[in-house]
């Protein structure tokens, strides 16, 4: 798993390779908050601690989606994957099940 560092030598990565890594590991951390501070918030009783927690997960989440970006950004498949599947009515497997019907 990324969050257990690398699973190649390192040294026999690219710089690029190396990045990759950065980003996916940094919003996997980034979703992990977003998961904490949701269940925080959920759990608050007081009014202003809990709209102080949903502050920050919201925050997490915009720092979620900027990781995915740069994923996007820099690689096809995540490029290719994300146009297919992001902002589409229906159901999500639904639509994957008729993208991939004629392969």
């Amino acid at each position: 798993m990324a969050h257990e560092g690398y699973h190649e030598d390192p040294n026999q990565l690219s710089d690029f390779a190396k990045d990759y890594h950065r980003m996916i590991e940094s919003t996997m951390e980034e979703l992990e908050a977003v998961d904490w501070y949701n269940q925080r918030a959920e759990c608050a009783t007081d009014p202003e601690a809990k709209a102080i927690m949903e502050h920050n997960r919201d925050e997490e989440i915009e720092h979620a989606c900027m990781g995915i970006e740069w994923l996007r950004k820099n690689s096809p498949v995540w490029d290719k994957m994300l146009r297919e599947f992001l902002f589409k009515d229906g159901n999500v497997v639904g639509n994957e099940e008729e993208m991939t019907k004629d392969n």
